[in-house]
């Protein structure tokens, strides 16, 4: 024994010059390598002395005895030996790492033991590493080949002998595993080992929590509810500080559907990628858990690469070159975000599995509140076509042109232009209030103009019919309108509290109409203001409606009627398309772009 402690003692230190002279010539590593070969070598026939030596020592005590005495000396050479080695069952699996094995994977035994060897080993040579120890089990001939390992964001390119072995008290043989190092890359900046100290710690944690902060920035953005952008946006971020790969699963019709695949950004476009995208994750074991259960898992070494579906390749998992792996739900089980993590880069924990749940959980609720609102935004959508039209239809002897601009909220103004008995109508107007219901009240109005004017010819009585059914409904709203006959040159109008038309004639003088009347809505009783003027050729008819003249200014002025007169005067002879673009830059420069209200504008000019 003080035989064998003095040469292991001795053994130690010069592995240790050797490690100096590997730090102190990183660019001349072929001596220190071809060294530190043959004290592997020296180590081995220590070894073999050593229980030569035990196989001829007296059976004192008796065979258990010596059982034990053999057992306890192979646990201290074990314990003391230089360089890492790993002891393998038959199939692969950590059985015992020596202290060394930890320091330089940077896990402690507890981690590692249980744990599938291969998966620290390369991808691309994996399938060597289990072809050279399945000869190493049958011939009982070492072997030895270089690889990589990666844990633990550590790579080390290390000369892996693989030697059979049988062990006491073990009913298989073994395999030891000896790891001498060959060339070591650091973790990068940011990267951190499981063994932080408390600042380290810290810091992650406030990594963690920049990650909310970051995600509820994103996912409250505006557009995050107009356009579908929170799960591509939040996948990117992931992706760039917090995984290599990034998948998102969404559950349409009780089923996951792949949604988003984030490849490394070092990743070349090509099959890998494509594969990814399009596996069903219904076939995939760990988002089925995720949906099922409603609750995140995290392995911090993946040892089972099936978990998330098979490829061309075989296990997606096994192609990634995945490490570590989470999965969380999104939402309340509207699908599954699952992040992947290399070899080289540091597994994920359960820290993260925390943060990242509530990352799910705020996508989620982004996604639906996306879907809400858009549906909302559709029925506004629905609403404001029902109170314009798309087109306006050719009118013979006129030329038209309008322009409608939404204001902050759904509106109540509508304007239109249709077919009547003998000509054409036209219409504007707008229900006193904001919302759904004030736009539902407009709709009403303007369908009923349209409607009602194929049997009268008069716009007067026309609007009197509208505002007695408008009564009767009982919608507790009123209503200024205006509308008007044309046929030929002849045009009839008809108000019920609308602002006046305006007319623009070629010498750039302006006149406005009668207006007048009250409101529909109001009364059974309508009064109407009507008037009939004919639109010679040149002239411009032009109707505008409350949100054009309520325009304010910062000096809390109104747009008026007299600027209205104004501007008007400045387009005379230009085409019914240029006054009503010109009449709403002029609104806009005098707003300072702000909109409140609808603006909308109809001119008909005679041609």
């Amino acid at each position: 024994m003080p035989d064998l402690e003095h040469a292991l003692d001795a053994l130690v230190g010069r592995v240790s010059s050797l490690r100096e002279a590997r730090a102190a010539y990183p660019s001349d590593l072929a001596p220190t390598l071809d060294a530190a070969l043959a004290e592997l070598d020296t180590a081995a026939e220590l070894l073999h002395e050593a229980r030569v030596e035990l196989r001829k020592s007296p059976k004192r005590g008796g065979k258990k005895d010596a059982g034990q005495r053999e057992l306890k000396l192979l646990r201290q050479v074990f314990r003391a030996f230089p360089v890492p080695v790993i002891v393998l069952d038959g199939g692969g699996v950590v059985r015992r790492i020596n202290p060394e094995t930890s320091r330089v994977l940077g896990s402690p035994d507890g981690y590692l033991v249980g744990r599938s060897f291969p998966l620290l080993v390369d991808v691309s040579r994996r399938a060597a590493f289990r072809s050279h120890l399945t000869s190493v089990l049958q011939t009982g001939q070492p072997s030895a080949f270089e690889t990589r390992l990666a844990h633990q964001g550590r790579t080390h390119v290390v000369q892996l002998a693989l030697t059979r072995l049988t062990m006491p008290g073990e009913p298989q043989q073994m395999v030891a595993a000896v790891a001498l190092p060959t060339e070591v890359q650091l973790p990068e900046p940011g990267a951190r080992r499981p063994e932080q100290s408390d600042g380290a710690l810290l810091i992650a944690a406030a990594r963690r929590q920049d990650l909310l902060t970051r995600t509820a920035t994103l996912l409250l953005d505006e557009e995050a509810l107009r356009q579908p952008v929170a799960l591509p946006r939040t996948t990117r971020m992931l992706a760039a500080d917090w995984a290599d790969w990034v998948i998102a699963d969404m559950v349409r019709d009780g089923l996951p559907r792949r949604s988003i695949v984030v490849a490394p950004k070092s990743h070349p476009v090509g099959d890998l990628a494509r594969q990814v995208e399009s596996c069903d994750p219904a076939g995939s074991q760990v988002v089925s858990q995720v949906l099922e259960r409603r609750s995140g898992v995290v392995h911090e070494m993946v040892d089972d690469e099936t978990l998330l579906g098979f490829c061309a390749e075989g296990p997606l998992l096994t192609a990634m070159g995945a490490g570590s792996l989470v999965c969380v739900p999104i939402g309340a089980g509207d699908g599954a975000l699952t992040l992947v993590r290399t070899h080289d880069k540091p597994p994920f924990t359960l820290a993260d599995l925390s943060v990242l749940q509530e990352v799910g959980l705020q996508l989620g609720l982004a996604v639906r509140a996306q879907s809400s609102f858009q549906s909302r935004s559709r029925a506004a959508d629905a609403l404001s076509a029902s109170v314009a039209p798309r087109n306006l239809p050719n009118v013979p002897g006129y030329e038209a042109a309008a322009i409608y601009h939404p204001g902050a909220s759904v509106g109540a103004e509508f304007y239109d232009v249709f077919p009547v008995s003998g000509g054409w109508g036209f219409a504007m107007g707008g229900a006193a209030g904001k919302g759904e219901e004030a736009a539902s009240v407009s709709a009403m109005v303007r369908g009923g103009l349209r409607v009602l004017s194929v049997w009268d010819d008069d716009p007067g009585l026309v609007i009197r019919k509208v505002n007695e059914a408008l009564v009767a409904q009982g919608t507790g709203m009123f209503v200024m309108a205006l509308a008007g006959f044309v046929q030929g040159r002849r045009i009839r109008l008809a108000s019920a509290g609308h602002h006046p038309a305006a007319l623009l004639q070629p010498d750039g003088n302006v006149r406005f109409a009668a207006g007048g009347g009250v409101p529909l809505g109001i009364s059974p009783e309508a009064e109407t203001g009507t008037e009939e003027l004919t639109l010679r050729v040149g002239e411009t008819l032009v109707l505008y409606s409350e949100g054009l003249i309520s325009s304010r200014n910062e000096a809390g002025e109104p747009y008026g009627e007299e600027r209205l007169a104004d501007m008007l005067g400045r387009c005379a002879g230009q085409a019914p398309s240029t006054v009503v673009k010109a009449i709403e830059a002029d609104r806009s420069v005098f707003s300072g772009g702000q909109v409140w209200d609808e603006i909308v504008v109809l001119a008909l000019r005679g041609v």
